[in-house]
């Protein structure tokens, strides 16, 4: 097997002692890769395992693609704990560790503007959900063909009136929680099949916070569930702020 490197996460100052025993993908153990102050780290992966092709097969296991997650974010988690973290794409490989002090070394300024960016700051998810409506009762023995009609229309009016009523309300939910924040990102809503979430997912967004307002931050997202009924709002953080580091090397080996 050909030795590769998976890189987890861009730092600063970050201490060979301080990710002691941080396990990644496969299990293996992460080290560091360091340019002047910039510190990647990262762990030892066989290339023919995560090349195009071999990963491409992968990332259609669930079972896989779930594990290879929970090991990147625990890794990333782990050196959050240190400093401003800037996380790197789930599966950035690199062909060796000397490839990947080359990409610190040329993307110095741009690292450096982003940990700049992101020091003290963390990331909360706000997701919107509308809740399925009930069944239609079935249409008794007697009705006739105008009722099968105006009941159809009636339930068709019904759901317009709950998407109109959540698309205000998660714009006014947006609204407010950008003004604590030092900035957004709106992501495409989920598609419950994958996700596995109950109801329709109709506002899917990251808040960049700084550390100092988290608590006021995720009490007034909160405060928002239950406000309007048929729309439950899940907050979840505070989070390494994955949607705004910047994008991975296009050279790494995917």
């Amino acid at each position: 097997m050909t030795p590769a490197s998976y890189a987890y996460a861009v730092t600063r100052g970050l201490k060979p002692e301080q990710v002691a025993g941080v396990r990644g993908v496969d299990g293996t153990e992460v080290h560091l890769v360091a340019h002047r102050d910039l510190v990647a780290v990262v762990g030892a992966v066989p290339l023919e395992e995560y090349d195009a092709d071999a990963l491409k097969a992968k990332l259609e296991r669930i079972e896989w693609l779930e594990a290879i997650a929970r090991a990147h974010h625990g890794v990333v988690d782990a050196v959050g704990t240190h400093g401003a973290t800037l996380p790197l794409r789930m599966a950035t490989v690199y062909r060796s560790d000397e490839r990947v002090a080359e990409v610190l070394r040329d993307g110095y300024d741009r690292f450096t503007a982003a940990l700049d960016d992101l020091d003290g700051r963390v990331e909360w998810g706000v997701k919107l959900y509308v809740e399925p409506p009930p069944p239609e009762p079935a249409a008794p023995p007697s009705a006739t063909g105008k009722d099968y009609l105006r009941r159809r229309r009636d339930a068709r009016r019904s759901r317009e009136d709950v998407w109109r009523r959540a698309a205000e309300f998660g714009h006014r939910v947006d609204a407010a929680l950008a003004e604590l924040a030092v900035d957004t990102r709106h992501h495409r809503p989920q598609n419950p099949q994958l996700s596995g979430a109950r109801g329709e997912n109709v506002l899917n967004a990251a808040y960049l916070v700084d550390a100092a307002g988290a608590r006021d931050f995720a009490e007034r997202a909160r405060s928002a569930d239950g406000a309007v009924p048929g729309i439950r709002v899940e907050v979840t953080g505070p989070w390494a702020p994955y949607s705004f580091a910047v994008p991975a090397d296009p050279e790494a080996v995917r």
